[in-house]
């Protein structure tokens, strides 16, 4: 049987003749499907155990039963047209209130006690077919044991089947042994158990009480049943209960067991039968809340009438809540644009919604559900047994109030948190609209652009137009996260124009990084000719005159940086924005940081956040940005923490991630240039790693900086090992890069010859632009790129450096030469970049090489970089340059990067800062150089 899942699922599927039926075991893994007769050692077998799946265990009954049956020799040949078969002969009384009994007990969801016996007597025919290979008759012995003393019919039309002698005497056997055993009461059961019934008539349910009746039953053979009065009362070898003596003694200890899980059955041991007991109505109460969960850890069963139905059901409905809750005109409206459906007013409500059979009660019903003193309540013309949750629900109808955007979070997942468990949502009719909007709005027909638009908006353009256009009027946020190059600004642009024709009257806040001031102010002079655009930045910096809800007056665009929404958040906070948006969102990834905190308290009609990398590093990341977009849809950060972020980063919970993709979706839109027709027209690009080794220099640096270092960390204390372990990566990375950088050299050193780096830079250059072509070169540190810089004066290549000190309008500059071409006065073809200084917001599309020379901790970093020159624009190939030293950890780093990629949008690990928390020798193996090099 090891071999057959019998803790999942199974189905009996039945045949014609029976025997043909066949059992099919599943779990998530298999199936597995034996016909009737291989499939019962396996039911026989796994009666016993505990962990069978409800399916299961309905089918080993029945397939027990069917087999008692057929050593009894109660079977008989089928009638009429068909193969020759057996059936099981009519059942008599006591075995038909044994299938009825099995069917009850073992009902399943999916599955009543009416079909369960339906089932159970396909099962027995089965059975009967299945094991007998001859027809009963005069000799065989196999009709000795029936009750009935008529022969059995025989079948005139067809002749019986083969005769399988072992069989017929294994039978022959145990029917001997069943007549032995009932001739000799010292065998009969003794271990038995106890079980309960719950019986009522008309005039106790009126007066809100029921009965209790105690059941004793073979341990060896459920089916083995009778009242406790009957075991008590009746003795001796001719007792119908068909017990031994010994057995009201085990009924009695299975009983005080039973009351000392549920006190109140005491009062059935202090009676001299312990026949039943009537509950009145707390002890009823009693024993929903507490003691059929209790009776049920100590094997004691409570079996309910079919008559005293337990079908009431509660679910969580979510809605606009009522007028009283919430304030004039709450919940969905229809409303002009300056006034958005899901406005900060808007309140919505969960209630519990009570239901009979899947049919929600009435407002009538509920109130005399809430107001019932008796768990026993009648409704819809029959009786009820009302669980006490289901009571407290009802009277207290009013789970929570919840905002807008708490209240959208729950109408996409189905499901909320109550009371430390998640219980699922109905949408009310006031939100279904709603949800529906939100998950279509991206791939709906796309709006017109704007008539003040100039320009040809792509397709996915104009989708992300209106999407954005359907979320903002709701007055969500969202988090445009395309990739680089696919024009996020002139989408945002059109947005503004949408919103204006649509009624909209305040301006547009755009917050961005210092180097994009500039490249803001041109998109939307070029874009959108007319509109305003002014610059909240620097000394001169003001906001009068801006004006908000003036007809026909647009008061365009406002673009200030970070830095200054920082430090002027009160005075951004005054004016009446329709729009903030922040550029390059990912500034704002910490919600923890004074800049984050001062965007969240600058009030708009909607809020966009613009990224090409909404992760970095954890999902911690995404959840800042889109709680600042949509505040409340995901929850506090800890709950968010403890729901979504733990399970899906630790990869235990595979389902989860998928979960939150559906949760998210309709927030963030996320195209990638490689999809199907986002940008045909892009041309190649090629990704080349330039695996390289150190120098003698270089390795003698490392192998003393690593063994120095480690024996400092191993004698730290744990407040100096994460310092001392950043400093260990920081200076391997700076030797692996060049000599001189880790020694603090200036650019007067002797620079050629120490590092392949810089040595195949040299080759790599001269080739670009012996080509007349032009290239990025991308590092994490300033210092190098100075080197670099040096190096290039001496070899006569031209060239510019861009790093974080560069003033604002020396990048603007910088990048305009550059872009320029080759025939402008000074033009250069090399533009060195710190990685970010120069990794984000600028369009280099002259360039058609990008050389990294160090590694970055997320691939998507480096990816935005490279997208600097690939791009919307970009004519040419691009080829990507990236080194990496062999046997150093660098080589360890773009492995591990690799696998990040392999992720496809997923969690990314810590970067650095979990390369701290590994222990002292996972750090040596990640640090040591390995013999390759």
């Amino acid at each position: 049987m090891s071999f057959v899942p019998v803790t999942g699922p199974a189905t009996f599927r039945a045949g014609e003749p029976p025997r043909e039926g066949v059992v099919e075991f599943s779990d998530d893994r298999r199936t597995v499907s034996l016909p009737v007769r291989a499939a019962l050692p396996v039911l026989s077998k796994s009666h016993a155990r505990d962990d069978l799946h409800p399916s299961v265990g309905l089918l080993s009954g029945a397939a027990l039963l069917g087999l008692r049956l057929v050593a009894a020799g109660r079977l008989e040949p089928a009638t009429g047209a068909g193969p020759p078969s057996w059936r099981i002969a009519p059942l008599d009384a006591s075995d038909t209130d044994r299938v009825e009994m099995l069917a009850r007990s073992r009902a399943y969801d999916g599955v009543d006690a009416e079909a369960a016996q339906a089932l159970v007597r396909q099962v027995l025919d089965a059975v009967a077919d299945a094991v007998p290979r001859t027809a009963p008759g005069a000799g065989t012995g196999l009709g000795a044991g029936r009750r009935s003393a008529r022969p059995a019919p025989q079948r005139p039309t067809a002749p019986p089947p083969r005769v399988d002698p072992e069989f017929a005497a294994r039978l022959q056997a145990r029917i001997d042994r069943h007549r032995t055993r009932a001739s000799r009461p010292d065998e009969l059961p003794q271990l038995v158990g106890v079980s309960l019934r719950v019986e009522a008539d008309e005039e106790e349910l009126v007066a809100g009480a029921v009965r209790l009746v105690l059941q004793v039953h073979d341990e060896q053979d459920p089916l083995h049943v009778c009242d406790a009065a009957l075991l008590w009362t009746e003795t001796g070898p001719d007792a119908s209960h068909g017990f031994g003596e010994r057995a009201r003694t085990h009924a009695t200890i299975a009983l005080r067991a039973a009351a000392e899980a549920w006190p109140v059955l005491d009062r059935l041991l202090e009676l001299r039968v312990p026949d039943q007991i009537t509950l009145d109505t707390d002890e009823i109460v009693g024993l929903l809340e507490h003691g059929v969960g209790a009776l049920r850890d100590r094997g004691v069963d409570v079996l309910w009438p079919r008559s005293l139905g337990r079908d009431l059901t509660t679910r969580t409905v979510l809605d606009a809540a009522p007028s009283g809750a919430a304030s004039a005109g709450g919940g969905v409206r229809e409303a002009p644009l300056n006034e958005p459906v899901l406005g900060t007013e808007a309140l919505f409500a969960f209630r519990w919604q009570v239901a009979l059979h899947g049919e929600p009660l009435t407002d009538e019903e509920m109130e005399q559900l809430a107001s019932a003193a008796s768990p026993v309540l009648k409704l819809r013309g029959s009786w009820t047994v009302v669980d006490p949750t289901v009571a407290r629900r009802a009277r207290k109808r009013l789970v929570r109030t919840a905002t807008p955007a708490q209240a959208v979070a729950a109408a996409l997942t189905g499901t909320v948190q109550v009371e430390e468990a998640e219980e699922q949502v109905v949408v009310g009719a006031s939100l279904e609209r709603v949800r529906e909007q939100l998950r279509t709005a991206a791939t709906r027909e796309p709006v017109d652009p704007p008539a003040a638009l100039r320009a040809e908006l792509r397709d996915y353009q104009r989708h992300g137009l209106t999407w954005l256009a359907e979320l903002t009027s709701l007055g969500l946020g969202a988090c445009l996260a395309d990739d680089m190059g696919l024009g996020k600004t002139i989408t945002l642009i059109a947005l503004h124009l949408h919103r204006r024709e649509r009624g909209a009257t305040g301006p547009t806040l755009v917050v961005c990084p210092t180097s994009l001031l500039g490249n803001w102010e041109a998109e939307v002079a070029r874009f959108a000719p007319g509109t305003p655009v002014r610059r909240f930045h620097g000394s001169s910096r003001d906001l009068a005159g801006l004006a908000d809800g003036l007809p026909g007056t647009d008061p365009g665009f406002v673009l200030t940086t970070y830095g200054t929404a920082r430090r002027d958040a009160a005075s951004l906070a005054e004016v009446g924005w329709d729009l903030v948006v922040a550029d390059e969102a990912q500034h704002v990834k910490n919600a923890r940081t004074a800049t984050a905190r001062a965007l969240r308290t600058i009030p708009s009609r909607a809020r966009v956040a613009l990224t090409g990398t909404p992760i970095e590093n954890d999902l911690t990341e995404l959840w800042s940005v889109l709680d600042w977009a949509t505040p409340g849809l995901l929850g506090s950060r800890n709950a968010f923490r403890k729901v979504w972020a733990a399970p899906i980063e630790s990869g235990l919970e595979p389902t989860k991630a998928r979960q939150f993709a559906d949760l998210v979706e309709p927030f963030l839109l996320r195209r990638r240039k490689s999809d199907p027709g986002i940008a045909p027209e892009l041309p190649a690009k090629t990704e080349t790693d330039h695996p390289l080794r150190l120098t003698r220099e270089q390795t003698v640096l490392y192998e003393a900086f690593v063994r120095d270092t480690m024996e400092r960390i191993e004698r730290s204390d744990t407040d100096q090992r994460r310092g001392l372990v950043l400093a260990l990566l920081t200076g391997l990375k700076q030797i692996c890069n060049h000599p001189a950088q880790f020694l603090k050299q200036s650019g007067a050193a002797r620079l050629a010859g120490r590092s392949q780096k810089l040595d195949l830079l040299e080759e790599l250059l001269a080739t670009v632009v012996a080509e007349g072509g032009a290239a990025l070169v991308f590092t994490q540190y300033v210092a190098m790129a100075r080197l670099v810089e040096s190096h290039l004066t001496r070899l006569g290549i031209g060239h510019q450096l861009l790093h974080g000190g560069t003033p604002v309008r020396e990048r603007e500059d910088m990048v305009r030469r550059f872009q320029a071409g080759p025939d402008e006065p000074g033009a250069v073809p090399v533009f060195l970049l710190s990685l970010k200084a120069g990794g984000t917001g600028l369009n280099l599309t002259r360039a058609d090489h990008v050389i990294h020379l160090d590694r970055w901790w997320n691939p998507a970093v480096e990816e935005q970089a490279t997208d600097r020159a690939y791009r919307i624009g970009q004519t040419k190939p691009v080829q990507v340059h990236r080194m990496v030293t062999r046997g150093t950890i660098e080589e360890r780093v773009a492995e591990l990067l690799t696998r990040k990629r392999a992720l496809a949008d997923s969690v990314l690990a810590g970067g650095e800062a979990a390369l701290t928390e590994l222990s002292d020798d996972e750090l040596r193996d990640l640090v040591t150089l390995r013999p390759e090099a």
